[in-house]
């Protein structure tokens, strides 16, 4: 079995001996998996959108990642079980506090726009998401710990 560990910006498309991981705040993580094949991925985006460049820390260049993925493998988005995490308020004034909703917002428009079937989601709040994803079974197991529940170290 293959472990995988998403860093932001991160993607990863594989088959069923893998298992992929990250960490999540105000980002947000979209899992895809086809059952019949048995083949997913997952991306870590930071924010919605921007102009120029392609970078897989922006919502719209990621899915691009997953669609290249799914032409490769000749599969179709209706085909996969689409799951969404993440979007937390993370930072502390009202802008930077937008970021999560701006990219929750940005993945479900994508996920719709793309014709993703979303079958799961745990989005919004505060603290961090702890995220694994078996690509043999299409789990994905969530580990939330709620900012009110984080103790300072220092």
């Amino acid at each position: 079995m293959a472990d995988v560990f998403l860093y932001p910006g991160g993607f990863h498309f594989a088959g069923a001996g893998t298992r992929i991981a990250t960490l999540l705040g105000s980002c947000v993580a979209v899992t895809l998996w086809h059952p019949g094949r048995r083949v997913g991925g997952m991306c870590h985006y930071m924010l919605p959108g921007r102009g120029g460049g392609f970078d897989g820390r922006y919502a719209g260049d990621a899915f691009a990642l997953f669609m290249g993925e799914l032409a490769r493998t000749g599969t179709e988005p209706a085909q996969y079980h689409a799951k969404l995490f993440g979007g937390g308020a993370q930072l502390f004034t009202d802008r930077a506090a937008a970021v999560g909703p701006a990219n929750v917002e940005a993945g479900l428009r994508l996920l719709d726009g793309h014709g993703f079937a979303v079958v799961a989601r745990h989005l919004g709040g505060t603290g961090v998401r702890r995220l694994r994803f078996d690509l043999a079974t299409g789990d994905v197991w969530l580990q939330h710990t709620e900012r009110a529940d984080m103790d300072a170290v220092s």
